[in-house]
């Protein structure tokens, strides 16, 4: 075992202290020290009073950008909806709805364009922000409420079995706690963090679950001190396992769309890899360093999209596509929406901004290379990912 130190001040620190020392081995995986650093209720970065997601905030997202996505989006689940021959009740279920600007741009188009859509649809959302829930509530609750619909709730309160309809998540999963792997002198380590001196110490320990060692069974991933360089580090996210387990649960009858970015199990864990994927996220750089700005920045992961395909066929979930977001978004009708540009009704200044928009949606150097996995239960195979229009 290696320890390193890191001297830090910072308010979160002294609870993150308090939790190692009140544990049995005096330390915590950077699972729970991520999951603090995002998620604590008091300090954590996504229940933060400031803006986080925007021009004022650290990053953007696809839905912060413009109302495509979300009106594009719609244009895909309404389809669905035909699809499953227009159930009476159909759930839609956001998971991490963010500032909300996905929901109302959905909830939106929606409503304007699919009146007999309207009536039949209960909109869900599961979100683990208190700040970012408020946010939402004060967003969409005026404006679409008395029409459909819309419940806040976590996945725990959804009874087994009880969804026909669509969970879907956009840039969810990356921000899931993972555990850190280290692969060094022919045997797998994991990540934790101690106390010293007041000081966070990095230490290297034997893995904490056998559940990662069966990780990397499942997804085929073997690792040689033939193939990957000494101190290679690596991560594994067992909480997007988890909640996939919860979604099949849940799920009765119909889909599950993950829009997010990331690799296949051969390139996520590539031997060139060597430091993984784990980014930080502070006013709009990134970084790999989690261990400053505690509380105040963005930390993620890349999403193993192999992991959620093979734990999902486990779970009863069926892979029926996998695409890039350049791809499906263009399927769903982005490209005539430049068409549209050329119609000569608009200002040469409003095409530019338009183009620009529309362009940043399927930048295959950007957002356009997201993974977009759309995954089926209960779904019969004569409805097929050909009659879907994200998909074709």
């Amino acid at each position: 075992m290696n320890d390193k130190k890191i001297t830090l001040e910072n308010p979160l620190l002294n609870k993150i202290f308090q939790i190692i020392n009140n544990s049995p081995e005096q330390k915590i995986t950077f699972s729970q020290y991520m999951d603090l650093c995002l998620f604590d209720r008091t300090y954590g970065y996504y229940n933060s009073e400031k803006n986080i997601i925007g021009e004022e905030g650290d990053f953007y997202t696809s839905a912060s950008l413009s109302s495509d996505l979300g009106e594009l989006l719609a244009v895909q689940l309404y389809q669905f909806w035909e699809i499953l021959d227009k159930p009476d009740n159909f759930k839609l279920v956001e998971m991490g709805a963010g500032n909300g600007n996905l929901s109302y741009n959905i909830l939106n188009f929606i409503i304007n364009n699919y009146p007999d859509f309207t009536t039949h649809i209960e909109y869900i959302i599961i979100e683990k922000s208190a700040i970012l829930k408020e946010k939402q509530q004060k967003l969409l609750t005026a404006k679409f409420a008395h029409i459909i619909p819309i419940t806040w709730t976590d996945l725990n309160s959804i009874p087994d079995n009880s969804i026909t309809g669509c969970c879907f998540s956009n840039e969810l999963i990356d921000a899931m706690p993972v555990h850190l792997i280290r692969f060094s002198d022919n045997k797998l380590e994991e990540i934790y963090l101690t106390e010293k001196d007041n000081t966070l110490v990095i230490k290297y320990d034997s893995i904490s679950q056998e559940k990662i060692l069966e990780y990397f069974d499942i997804i085929g991933i073997e690792f040689n001190s033939n193939f990957y360089p000494k101190n290679y580090q690596t991560e594994v996210n067992l909480e997007a396992i988890e909640w996939l387990k919860q979604i099949s649960d849940k799920l009765k009858k119909g889909y599950l769309l993950s829009i997010d970015y990331g690799y296949t199990a051969d390139k996520y864990y590539h031997p060139q890899r060597s430091e993984g994927t784990l980014k930080c996220y502070y006013q709009h750089r990134h970084h790999n360093n989690p261990y400053v700005n505690i509380g105040h920045q963005d930390i993620t992961c890349h999403v193993n999209f192999t992991a959620l395909e093979k734990y999902g066929e486990l779970f009863g979930l069926n892979t029926l596509a996998y695409t890039k977001q350049a791809l499906f978004l263009m399927g769903l009708g982005l490209g005539d929406r430049l068409n549209e540009l050329s119609n000569g009704k608009m200002s040469l200044t409003t095409i530019l901004h338009r183009r620009q928009e529309l362009h940043n949606l399927i930048n295959p150097e950007g957002l356009g290379n997201f993974g977009v996995l759309l995954q089926t239960k209960n779904i019969s195979l004569t409805q097929n990912k050909y009659l879907l229009k994200g998909f074709q």
